[in-house]
């Protein structure tokens, strides 16, 4: 991804004296997971359209700890966070960009008591503010056009960090017919991942959680599934696949969206 797009490290940039106006942080799901990677290639491309300079720490950049400390174990977070505030504290790093709600509220909110102070937005914020800057325009160039989409609120996007409108203010720039889950924003449904319970199996019960969230979206009849968090996004999708739903329904980031809208 980073020779396919040509994007500069933190420590290619210093060695050339120059200073980004903002770091995108990966995060472990947009390094490894072969699906998230897609959505970190697209936010590359975006960042690159608008011409904001920007790099990634690459091999430096470890997890926040975020599943360490949903799964209790509060020493191996700190000792994770210690590490990349340690690395962020020497390259200077003011700006912070992630796609993954999990790391976007450790970084936030979590790293300041540890002396890790940033400023923290999640990839639909600052895509929302290109478009309302006229960086970005939202040319959607009919690849969606009359599609009926849904959005589904990430926990750690939504409820513990008050992020409802930018994702859905750009996807009400496309020519779509928007439709709400029956359990959105506040009242959202979690889609079975958070809290570190993407790494473990489920406890016994008569449904699996994201199987609950899919039918809920094939009730609203939506074509697409629009995401922001990777977690969300391997739930969703195994969801769509159980229900043997995947010629059907397209689970997408909205940076995906807005890539392919804009044509970029």
């Amino acid at each position: 991804m980073q020779n396919e797009l040509n994007v500069p490290t933190m420590a290619e940039l210093m060695a050339r004296g120059e200073t980004p106006e903002i770091l995108f942080w990966v995060g472990c799901a947009g390094s490894f997971d072969e699906r998230a990677q897609k959505i970190t290639r697209d936010i590359c491309k975006i960042l690159q359209h608008v011409g904001l300079k920007f790099a990634i720490l690459g091999t430096e950049e470890s997890c926040t700890g975020d599943p360490a400390k949903r799964a209790g174990n509060e020493f191996l977070f700190q000792m994770q966070a210690m590490t990349n505030i340690e690395i962020l504290t020497g390259y200077a790093v003011k700006k912070i960009v992630t796609a993954c709600p999990h790391c976007f509220n450790t970084l936030k909110n979590e790293y300041p008591a540890l002396g890790g102070n940033y400023e923290v937005i999640h990839h639909t914020e600052l895509i929302q503010s290109l478009i309302r800057e006229g960086r970005l325009k939202t040319a959607d160039g009919h690849e969606f056009l009359g599609k009926k989409i849904t959005y589904h609120d990430p926990c750690y996007l939504g409820r513990a960090n008050e992020v409802y409108e930018a994702p859905r203010e750009i996807l009400q720039q496309l020519d779509v017919q928007l439709t709400e889950l029956k359990r959105c924003r506040s009242n959202g449904l979690c889609c079975g991942a958070g809290g570190a319970q993407m790494f473990k199996e489920p406890e016994a019960g008569n449904k699996d959680i994201n199987i609950e969230r899919i039918e809920e979206v094939i009730a609203s009849q939506a074509q697409i599934v629009a995401a922001a968090c990777p977690y969300c996004m391997t739930m969703l999708k195994d969801g769509v696949k159980v229900k043997e739903k995947e010629g059907e329904i397209e689970v997408l980031d909205i940076a995906e969206i807005t890539v392919r809208a804009n044509k970029l």
